[in-house]
């Protein structure tokens, strides 16, 4: 066989015609679901941002607002995510993708109407079903449109929809409440997503399920007491579902409770941080809140597309050989987390806030795409779906539900001592998590091994 010249550039591989078609399906595959999952985060991230106005407007305290924020949006998310998924492993996952889409984007809207915080509960209970239908199918579709040793970068690209989706929620929050109102952006974005629901109906076909997996059969399909029955009995279901719980606690909480950490502690200081933009580009009377979106929603892009892209190349680079991997890698991350995120929140300088909080964001996302990879190998391709939603079950229930609302809780009761500088406290409080998140995943790694699928 010969060899490349040396110094010569490589010779690409020649493309079939059905090769490169199956280049073009998986790109848009991604593409498209990239900009569904987007959405999602959107209508979901939106309202950490819209917490303040939403106070200020309804009266109400951080408890509610983590009630609202939180345990709201993952009491249905995480109790009907495993009744859909089912139907997933059976039926056609993209419409039920777009069936979920349509919901939760409609909901979101019906946010924008509420009056009161039982009314406004009840819509974020909507959206939480709603986007019950929208990620585990996805998991599984991915699964179907890309072979084992890409999945791990093909599902740390759709997490891009976790960044991009809470940066634009937290900036399309501050820009539109800042011009219009709270209620007129809840309205605005929920009417994105069902603008794009019927284009992804139209455009994106169904794969063959299990088609990159040998000895898959696509017409077998499992109950939820089979499903449970073969992950249970793996440690790894356990260590990975209770290592990225204890990460998503702090996670969703951060994405949430920022914004009005920054407005709270540091709202003099934000205006002197954007004096360079011309008056011109601004508002009259720019709010604190648009600003705090503004910076915050840059950590959130950059910090969280780099460490999401790197774990997933990292775990396609190293898992093949090293099953372990893909728990070793999420677990340094979050071990790295909690020195970075305490200067964050301890230093009286913004530009050390935006440098130094970029760096946790980034390692506290970088467990997406290994662990999310390493799931979808712990089961058979006919479980897939439902597997990720008990997955997604313990992850949300536990990081969506509790997040929010235990860092309003301790924030009100470190309120009669620190004042306005009680999210701060309750946020170092809550970084312990990192560290039981990483300690977690570090035991779960020798495990992988022996409970992969396959």
């Amino acid at each position: 066989m010969s060899e490349t010249p040396k110094g010569a550039a490589p010779v690409e591989p020649v493309l079939t015609e059905e090769e490169k078609k199956v280049r073009k399906t998986r790109a848009y595959a991604l593409f498209i679901l990239v900009v569904v999952y987007t959405l999602n985060f959107i209508d979901r991230q939106i309202v950490g941002i819209l917490a303040i106005p939403i106070k200020a407007d309804l009266g109400l305290t951080d408890s509610q607002l983590g009630l609202m924020g939180g345990l709201a949006f993952a009491l249905f998310y995480t109790i009907l995510g495993i009744p859909i998924a089912m139907l997933a492993d059976r039926k056609n996952r993209v419409y039920i993708i777009t069936a979920a889409l349509t919901v939760w984007s409609i909901m979101t809207a019906v946010c924008g109407m509420a009056g009161n915080f039982i009314q406004l509960f009840l819509a974020r209970l909507g959206v939480g079903v709603g986007e019950a239908g929208g990620v585990a199918p996805a998991y599984s579709l991915l699964s179907d449109f890309f072979p084992a040793e890409k999945r791990a970068r093909a599902l740390s690209i759709y997490a891009f929809g976790i960044p991009i989706g809470s940066a634009l929620g937290i900036l399309l929050g501050g820009i539109l409440t800042n011009f219009i109102s709270w209620r007129s952006a809840f309205i605005i974005v929920g009417l994105l997503g069902v603008v794009v629901a019927p284009i992804l109906a139209l455009t994106l076909k169904e794969p063959p399920r299990g088609r990159y997996d040998k000895g898959a059969d696509p017409t077998k399909t499992a109950t939820v007491k089979e499903v449970l029955t073969t992950i249970t009995k793996k440690p790894s279901f356990w260590g990975l579902s209770l290592g990225a719980a204890c990460g998503s606690m702090m996670g969703y909480g951060l994405f949430f409770w920022i914004p009005s950490f920054l407005v709270r502690s540091f709202a003099p200081e934000l205006r002197e941080f954007f004096d360079w933009i011309p008056r011109g580009l601004l508002p009259p009377e720019p709010s604190t809140t648009l600003y705090a979106s503004f910076f915050y929603s840059g950590i959130v892009l950059i910090g969280g597309l780099v460490g999401i892209w790197a774990g997933g190349v990292l775990a396609d680079k190293y898992g093949q050989a090293k099953k372990s991997t893909y728990a070793l890698i999420p677990a340094i991350g979050f071990a790295l987390t909690t020195p970075f995120f305490i200067l964050s929140l301890m230093t009286p300088s913004l530009i050390v806030i935006f440098l130094a909080l970029m760096i946790p964001t980034a390692l506290s996302l970088a467990w997406l795409g290994p662990v999310t990879s390493a799931f979808q190998h712990l089961v058979p391709p006919h479980m897939r779906a439902t597997a990720s939603a008990i997955f997604l079950f313990v992850n949300n229930l536990i990081g969506i539900g509790l997040g929010t609302y235990v860092l309003g809780a301790l924030s009100d009761g470190f309120g009669a001592r620190f004042g306005e500088e009680s999210l701060r406290y309750a946020m170092l409080t809550g970084s312990t998590l990192y560290l039981v998140a990483g300690g977690l995943l570090f035991l779960t790694a020798p495990r992988l091994k022996h409970d992969w699928h396959g």
